[in-house]
Parts: C-alpha cells; structure tokens; sequence
C-alpha cells in the first residue's frame, strides 16, 4: 500500500511516498520558494538526486509537479496507487488529542486555529486542499504537532496569567515537534523494552524543544502556546522577560507585530551571532568570533538547565535522557558540553563513543554516557514523515 506524507509549510512542501507496511521511502522531494519566481524542487528516488526549476504561483502547482514526479520517476503507474495522505499540521488546540481523518468540520477547525498558528496553518491549509482537489476519493489524515503533548497535567500547561485568559483565548502551553517527540518515545519503549518509560527527550536543531516523559506520556514540554517558547533556537529567541516586548516597542516605535516577527526570524543564534545553522556559528566560534561563542554558550547553557529541571520534574526517575533532529544528532561538540554542565547530578559523557555518531558518520545511533553515569544518555535519529506515516496508516489498513 502506498502512502504520501506531505508537510507544507508557507512556501514551502516536503513529501515522502511510502510502501506500507514495509515502511520502505520510495521517493521524497522538497519544493521551496513557492510564490516566488525562482521556486525550485530537489527530488530523491533510487539515491539519485534531481533537481527542478520553474515558477510555481502556489501550492497547487507544487501538488502537480509532485504527482507528475511520482508517475514521471515510475513510482506508480497511476495515482489511483496512492491510498492516503498524512499532512502534518502544526496546531491541534486542546480538540486534537491523536491524528484525526480529515473532514469538512476537521479543515475548518484547521482554519479557526490559524490565530494560534498563523506562521505554518495557511500553508498548512494549502497543501491539503491542493491535494483533495487532485486526489478528491483519497482518505487524508491530519497529524497534529500539538497532539502528543496533550496529556501533560494541567499544572503544567498553565501559564500564571489571569484564569480568563484560558477560558476565552485559550491561552496555554500547548507544545510542539509532538510527532518528533512521540516518534522517539516509541523507539525507547522498544529500545528499553517497557512501555512505562521517562524519558527527557532534547529535539534540538534549528527549531528546538524538549519534552519530560512520564509513563510513556508526555508531562511536560518547553514550547508554549506557539513554537516561540522555551529553548533558544536557530531564529527563534525562546523565553524571554515578556516586558522587553513593550519596551522595544516604546524605543524603537516598531509594533507589537515588528517585535514578534524579530523574535521568530532575527533571534536566537542568528540575532547573537550571526548565523543561523549551528554549524556556520561553531566554525565561527573556531575562528575566535566572540559573538559565535557567546551564542554557542547562551545555547547549550539553556539545553542543560531545561534537561536538569527536567531531571527534577521526574524525580531522578529517568531511563533515558536521548538526543534527535539536527544538532542532536550531529552536534558532538555542543552534546558534549551539555553535558558536562550536567556532571553535577550525575549525568556523564563517554567522550569516545560521542565522537562516534553522528548521521554523517556510519554509526548513527547509540548509547553516549559512561558506565558511571546515573542516567544513559543516546543519540537516536528522529523521523517525523515515517511517524505521520504509522499514524495515516491505521486509519485505512
């Protein structure tokens, strides 16, 4: 059975097309710069790479040029092969617990939250109704980035503002890269061989989050109401003093809009340093750029003290602390002086085996603590499409 994952964002669509259930990836692609006249795509079937270019006005026109790969590279013969699509979409709100078939009542629930995700939801939007519209009889399955975080306990969901602000506006923790954080909840049961595992999850790379698993359930997670929240990130400030938001206002005469806008795309390592991509900053911080350190610094301090809150959250009751998605993955350096900030509670690095993986290299996965270390700490990859994938799966097997 073949199945399409598709994550569209505002001009952007990525897509991966499966054989389930043998979950084999038989073609994936990546179209960018949609809107604008110099939009591209990059397809990948067979370990071949191929590149596209023309203009592509919206989303629609990603979704025929998407299909015309599929038949041009014989991945299928015909689009009646494609039974279902998964669409990761960013906000679930407090309705979406669990992936969902996607009906009229679901697309505009989709459309009511936009106010929560007004970033990602119009793109969102695009993607599925561009697919409905060529693919009508086919099921598609939203897969939600909230809905994996939506059993954390209402202490830890709530912000400390004024109790009306929830009833009426929804104000609240929310949390995001929930299929990223289930994806490797999943793996660890398997790995750990229990289902009632507590994991400290670290999804760090340009967007980064962390989550504290108890019982196999999410029951805390750093990003808020939107992805703005909690780690510093590649743009993105994270937690800041909510003041400063007013009084750059005030300085600088820019609107409350401006400020938050600086705040997803001017912040984080790029606002400290520079660069965005955490490897353009550790090249800098290796060339002596006092900035690119300080950002490097700033960036793994805040990783350790959210892991060690964490730590504290689960009352030391932790099988895992586990490392996913770009920097987690790669970063050996920033792994490492993580940490080494955590030695202090016991948590210590095999500098050995840590220099050993990474997805570059030919281990990609492993165990990365010592022997002596009060927690195990691993490096596993995240798969996110593979995740919306399983999820789109159940509802048409």
């Amino acid at each position: 059975m073949k199945i399409l994952s598709v994550n569209a964002g505002s001009s952007s669509l990525k897509y991966q097309l499966f054989e389930m259930p043998e979950e084999k990836v038989l073609i994936s692609g990546y179209f960018e710069k949609i809107g604008l006249e110099d939009s591209f795509w990059t397809t990948k079937v067979n370990g071949e790479k191929i590149k596209g270019a023309k203009f592509l006005k919206n989303h629609k026109d990603a979704v025929e040029v998407l299909l015309d790969e599929l038949i041009d590279n014989e991945v299928v013969k015909s689009l009646d092969e494609i039974k279902a699509v998964g669409h990761r979409v960013l906000h679930g709100g407090e309705k979406y617990s669990d992936s969902v078939l996607i009906t009229d009542e679901v697309i505009e629930d989709i459309k009511s939250l936009t106010k929560l995700g007004p970033l990602h939801h119009p793109g969102n939007l695009a993607g599925i109704e561009s697919l409905k519209e060529v693919l009508p009889n086919v099921p598609m399955v939203a897969v939600y980035d909230t809905a994996f975080h939506q059993t954390m306990p209402k202490e830890n969901f709530m912000y400390p503002v004024p109790y009306e602000w929830y009833l009426n506006y929804g104000v609240r923790k929310y949390g995001f890269h929930g299929t990223s954080h289930k994806y490797i909840t999943e793996t660890m049961k398997e790995k750990l061989g229990k289902d009632n595992v507590n994991l400290i999850i670290c999804h760090i790379g340009s967007g980064a989050s962390i989550s504290a698993v108890k019982d196999g359930k999410c029951y805390d997670t750093t990003m808020g109401i939107t992805p703005l929240d909690g780690l510093m990130m590649g743009t993105r400030s994270g937690s800041i003093d909510p003041s400063i938001l007013e009084y750059v206002c005030k300085e600088s005469g820019k609107s409350i809009s401006d400020i938050t806008n600086e705040l997803n795309k001017k912040s984080g390592l790029l606002g400290i340093s520079g660069f965005s991509d955490s490897r353009d900053v550790e090249n800098a911080a290796a060339a002596n750029d006092e900035r690119a350190i300080l950002a490097l610094q700033m960036y793994n301090n805040r990783v350790a003290k959210y892991i060690a809150d964490y730590y504290i959250e689960l009352e030391g009751n932790v099988d895992a602390i586990i490392f996913t998605a770009g920097v987690g993955e790669n970063g050996t350096d920033a792994r490492s002086e993580i940490i080494k900030k955590l030695n202090c509670i016991g948590i210590k690095l095999n500098e050995e085996e840590n220099s050993k993986i990474a997805s570059y290299k030919d281990i990609h996965e492993g165990i990365i603590s010592s022997k002596d270390s009060k927690v195990e700490v691993w490096v596993v990859p995240t798969n996110e499409e593979l995740m919306i994938i399983r999820d789109t799966y159940k509802f048409v097997k």
